[in-house]
């Protein structure tokens, strides 16, 4: 397997970390891969710059932080500004399409879907967002097996976030299954 360097990117308050950190512990909970889980953020609890890195690998990771992604997930147009010349040359950049206009890059695979818009219809929660995304992430790159997320989701949150939570993961991946 390849190495998977994320960087996850957006705005405080829109799960970027959350994201990353259900991804890396999915990862090496369920997939007995290796995986490290860096961020970080500006002083403001919600509104400011957030970026999150992952490396998942089946051999040793001797860096932690992503330099050069070859995933990149941009939730804002500030994010996809600033990260979008680290992509690697063919890399993936996933962003929402009602949010964010990222410039056109020739090199890279760009996959815009409506997220945000998508979940307020079918969720109804906006703190979804995330988890919907992560599910549009894992399809697209095929980087963990869904019910590993599934698992993580189950225990990492109450009972009462469950089907919320099911709901926009499973919209992430039926958005971005036609784009596979």
């Amino acid at each position: 397997m390849e190495k998977y360097r994320f960087l996850l990117s957006g705005s405080g308050g829109q799960g970027v970390i959350t994201m990353a950190i259900l991804l890396a512990g999915a990862a090496v909970l369920y997939e007995k891969r290796i995986a490290v889980q860096s961020q970080s953020y500006g002083p403001e609890a919600r509104g400011g710059a957030t970026r999150s890195d992952v490396i998942i690998s089946d051999s040793e990771i001797l860096f932690p932080k992503v330099t050069q992604p070859n995933v990149l997930v941009a939730l804002t147009n500030e994010a996809a500004g600033k990260y979008m010349p680290l992509l690697r040359p063919g890399g993936l950049c996933l962003y929402d399409s009602d949010l964010v206009q990222p410039s056109q890059r020739l090199d890279a695979d760009l996959k815009g879907l409506p997220m945000y818009r998508k979940v307020m219809e079918k969720v109804g929660k906006a703190n979804t967002l995330n988890i919907c995304v992560l599910g549009a992430l894992i399809t697209l790159t095929g980087a963990i097996r869904m019910e590993s997320i599934q698992k993580m989701l189950a225990d990492r949150f109450r009972p009462a976030f469950h089907a919320a939570n099911n709901a926009a993961l499973e919209l992430g991946a039926e958005l971005a299954r036609p784009l596979v």
